[in-house]
């Protein structure tokens, strides 16, 4: 009778759920895009009600197209857009404000006091973070000071906190689990990875107060129990993780060493570094990778804030291409950028730079630019961000091997190929690109049996497409020495 894996799938732009197989094939898909809200320079926010509604149309959208019911689901699993951050009433269920989301910048001032009292070891030490407007903590801090009457009902333990996950768990279950796992929790910059736990010292100096923060799970166990009166049955949820461990754990990333990028909203670029938390010494971030029972694996990650955003851009602000899919073949109509690079600091420049004030330039501008040559740029800037990760991953773990890709834009061949040549590095991309959701489907599966262990998982296999670097290394050199003078304008232009 238990013949699916229900994914829930909830990004940034988007709310997808997908069936899986126990082959690991998907038996459907339903995406819902929902309204992004900019109240201000920098800032960006959702309507959590909204999070909620468009993933519960996409799940009731894609079981209703396989003609799927409740009975025939093993298990849910969750993956999600991480650090943004919903507070809400307990009671009633309504969120106290929209959710601060992780693209967000308003708490830059707020960090930046924090870095000024030289408290950036303190939180690296704790947390494998640094201290930036990107994690859940400081929204969290911030919407309590800033809401009326927030930091009072908190205190009184009225209000709650969650990352997506956990606001989506607490919806499903009908308000009787307020739980996260710990890759989200690992991102909210107040859990500390190596007790495990929130870490009360970070608490007392933020002022946040603990009764409103989740339990922490493992990313497979057992979660809670989806109420009967959503799907038509009672469907455990026993898988969840934030979206890049999850496509870690979808790309079978199970060995230390093994490495994955994922080109979504924004650009992740993570290494599995085993059981051992490793400090980085060139601007990345310490974090857990996933929880099976009571093994933590850990992993170094590189954030690019805006990576298939940028595309997204070209589409609705600037309105030079239709379609994502139609950028690939502008790109190649032309044989360079003729010197035009764009820096997409949308909302700052993530790893290795952590430039919360920086924003979006177009350098190297003449006559003979033209909408194709803008559009390449744009594909290039999301290869150049990568390899500035990359680089300060190898400065950290040593060479890197092969780099497995996912995520939508990791679909278009112009970026894949251009990926290698500026890495100078072999480039694999699975058949199914969409290693979030899966990765989410295989930690809930293996909970209950649907597949028997990783082992089984590794097995499903796959075809794969290799990308191979074609250029000299004197062109990526030049390129790439472009890009660098292209983010120095970046930064020199809010200093």
């Amino acid at each position: 009778m238990k013949k699916y894996i229900l994914s829930l799938d909830q990004g940034t732009t988007s709310s997808r759920a997908v069936l899986f197989e126990k082959s690991g094939k998907a038996a459907g898909v339903c995406q819902i895009e929902y309204t992004q809200i900019y109240p201000g320079n920098g800032w960006v926010e959702h309507d959590a009600n909204e999070i909620y509604s468009s993933q519960l149309e996409a799940a009731k959208g894609v079981l209703e197209k396989c003609g799927v019911n409740a009975e025939e689901i093993a298990a849910i699993g969750i993956t999600n857009q991480r650090e943004t951050t919903i507070l809400w009433d307990r009671t009633t269920g309504e969120p106290v404000c929209n959710a601060i989301v992780w693209q967000c910048r308003r708490t830059a001032d707020i960090c930046e006091n924090y870095k000024s009292q030289g408290l950036e070891k303190f939180f690296r030490d704790k947390t494998g973070l640094l201290i930036d407007p990107y994690f859940s903590a400081t929204k969290i801090k911030w919407i309590l000071d800033n809401v009326p009457g927030v930091m009072e009902r908190a205190e009184q333990g009225e209000i709650l906190f969650g990352t997506v996950d956990c606001w989506l768990i607490w919806k499903l279950t009908g308000g009787r689990v307020h739980a996260t796992d710990m890759t989200n929790a690992s991102r909210t910059m107040l859990f500390n990875i190596h007790t495990l736990q929130w870490d009360k010292e970070i608490l007392g100096l933020l002022g946040i107060p603990a009764c409103i923060l989740p339990d922490v799970v493992p990313s497979s166990g057992s979660i809670g129990v989806c109420d009967a009166s959503i799907f038509g049955a009672d469907i455990p949820i026993t898988g969840c993780a934030g979206d890049q461990q999850a496509a870690l754990f979808g790309q079978r990333c199970f060995m230390t060493g093994d490495v994955k990028n994922t080109y979504g909203t924004g650009g992740f670029l993570l290494i599995n570094t085993g059981d051992k938390p490793v400090t980085s010494n060139s601007g990345l971030l310490t974090t857990i990778a996933w929880s099976i029972g009571n093994e933590v694996t850990y992993a170094l990650e590189g954030s690019v804030f805006i990576a298939g955003a940028a595309v997204k851009w070209l589409r609705d602000e600037m309105q030079l291409i239709d379609s994502a899919s139609e950028s690939g073949k502008l790109a190649a109509s032309v044989d360079s950028t003729e010197g035009v690079y764009i820096v997409p600091a949308f909302t700052g420049l993530g790893a290795p730079y952590w430039e919360p004030a920086a924003r979006g330039v177009i350098t190297g501008l003449t006559r003979a630019a033209g909408r194709a040559h803008i559009v390449r740029a744009v594909l290039e800037s999301i290869a150049y961000q990568t390899a500035d990760v990359l680089r300060a991953m190898e400065q950290d773990v040593g060479q890197l091997g092969a780099i497995r890709v996912d995520g939508g834009a990791s679909a278009n061949n112009f970026l894949t190929q251009f990926q290698a040549d500026i890495l100078g590095t072999e480039i694999i991309r699975p058949e199914n690109v969409e290693s979030t959701a899966i990765g989410a489907a295989f930690l809930a599966g293996i909970e209950v049996g649907f597949w028997a262990d990783r082992f089984e998982v590794a097995s499903l296999g796959g075809s794969f497409e290799k990308f191979s670097p074609a250029m000299s290394e004197a062109e990526r050199e030049k390129l790439i020495a472009g890009w660098k003078k292209a983010v120095a304008c970046a930064i020199a232009s809010v200093k």
